[in-house]
This record gives C-alpha cells, structure tokens and sequence, in this order.
C-alpha cells in the first residue's frame, strides 16, 4: 500500500517512522520545512516526496499539521487525490475540519475521516519524533458521515494497529471536541496556568512527582495550541469556568477554616476519580 504524510513534526514524523520500520508500505512525505524533509530522509523515515505525482498513487493520506492547514491542503489537492482514498487529518479539534472537508470529499471521489492519535510530549518538531510513540495509544476517528463500509474499517484497524496502536476509537466531530476539551486542553491550560505563580521562581528543592506531572505540558508550542483552543472554544470555556466554580469551593472551605465542608470536597474528589478510572 502506498501511504502519504504531510507534516513531519512530532506526529508526522513518528507516523512516518512508525510506517518504514513496522510495515513493508511505501511512504511519500511533505513538509513546508526544509530541513526536516532532509533529515526525514537522511535517516529513512520516507521511500520519497509527496508531491503532485505521487499524491495520486497513495491509498491512504495522513495530515499532521495545523488544523486550517490540514484544510487548505485539502482544497489545494482536492483533484489530485487517488479516488477512493482516505484522507486523515491529525489535528487536535474535529469539527472545524470536518465540516470544511468531509463533503468536498465525497464530491471530488475521495473519503476523508477526521482523526487523532492520542499520544504526543512536550516537545515538537521531527527531531523529538520516534517510531515508539503510539504503542498501546488510542487511534480516535471521527468521520464527517456516518462510515457503514464494515471492509474501511476493518482496513483502518490493521493500519493502525500496525503502527503500534492499542485501540481504534469511533466517535463523532462533536463528542471529540466536546471530551477532548477535557481530557487534553484543559489540562494544557491549567499547567500553563499554574505555573505562572512566583513561587514557581522558588520551588527548587521543594518539588517532586506531584510537580512535575502537573508542569509537564506547560512548555508547549503557542501557536499550535493558540489555534487548538480558539476552534474549541465554546467547549473549552466552559470547562475553565466549570474549574475555576470547584476551585473556588476549595478556597472558600480553606479560607473559612471550614473542616467539614474540606472533607467533603476532597472524599467527592476522590471519589470520582474512583468511578471514572
């Protein structure tokens, strides 16, 4: 099978990798970035370039780049695609991209399915990529249309599970940016938030695991999130003020030296995060 990848950063780069050295498919790649082309080449990650002549030979095409990116490629290559394709985007947020492309899809003779590989770091760029990174991880799909081709999926599950994928996740544009805003980019702005206080200046020697889990992802990648979070925006509010309303119960027992109320908080606390694994 032949398989496209454009963008070669962390996400990009590890499917890249991840299809040279575990599967026998061959790979064509773009990136708007020089050197990683080159290095995605010196080191293997690619058989060649993904361009004008072999976009229509690939049966399968994975977008890993910015969200209105991953939009203007599409519309940009919208005829050259192979008919009968898959195309995949990688982003982070489901409904913008969906909607810009999963009916110019159909009618240009290509499918196109909204995706996200749940793993990832702190860090970006190829240089950080490794072919490793999604053992075990869930693969969501989040197709525009409701896919009743038992035969697609079945075809999508051995690729991804391939590429070291634990799990293959079916969901809607919606239900993704709706969870997601939970499960990844609130907690992205929390530890960007968190570690704005000036203590933070001082904690050295005082620190352990605690710590550095909540700071992990503060150092992240501005512009990528910035778009993330804008395109996810009613969902993502609303998840800030449903944490800053629980914070505020928390600072209010501590400040009212309120023993019971604290108990409270922290069982309830604990004992969701029981029910919810």
């Amino acid at each position: 099978m032949n398989v496209g990848i454009v963008g070669l950063g962390l996400i990009g780069g590890s499917l890249a990798r991840a299809v040279k050295e575990m599967t026998e498919h061959t790979l064509y790649a773009y990136d708007i970035s020089v050197p990683s082309m080159l290095a995605a080449k010196m080191v293997g990650s690619c058989d060649g370039e993904l361009n004008e002549e072999t976009l229509p030979l690939c049966d399968i095409v994975m977008i890993s780049t910015y969200p209105q990116a991953a939009i203007d490629y599409v519309k940009a290559n919208k005829e050259n695609f192979k008919k009968g394709a898959v195309v995949i985007d990688c982003c982070g947020v489901k409904r913008v991209v969906c909607d810009a492309l999963t009916d110019l899809a159909e009618e240009n003779g290509f499918i196109f399915i909204g995706g996200h590989p749940m793993a990832g770091t702190q860090f970006w760029g190829f240089e950080h990529s490794r072919a490793s990174l999604f053992k075990g991880a869930s693969m969501i799909l989040a197709p525009g249309h409701k896919i009743s081709d038992i035969n697609l999926l079945d075809k999508l599950r051995t690729f991804f599970l391939e590429l070291g994928f634990g799990t293959l996740t079916i969901t809607t544009p919606d239900d993704h940016d709706r969870i997601i805003a939970y499960t990844s980019q609130l907690a992205h702005i929390v530890s960007n938030a968190y570690v704005k206080s000036p203590t933070a200046l001082n904690r050295k020697g005082f620190s352990a695991g605690s710590y550095r889990d909540m700071t992990r992802v503060a150092k992240l990648n501005v512009d990528m999130w910035t778009e993330l979070f804008l395109e996810n925006g009613d969902y993502l509010a609303d998840e800030i003020d449903l944490l800053t309303e629980n914070l505020k119960q928390y600072s209010e027992a501590i400040r009212a030296n309120d023993e019971e109320k604290l108990k409270k908080l922290l069982q309830d606390g604990k004992d969701t995060k029981k029910q919810a694994g």
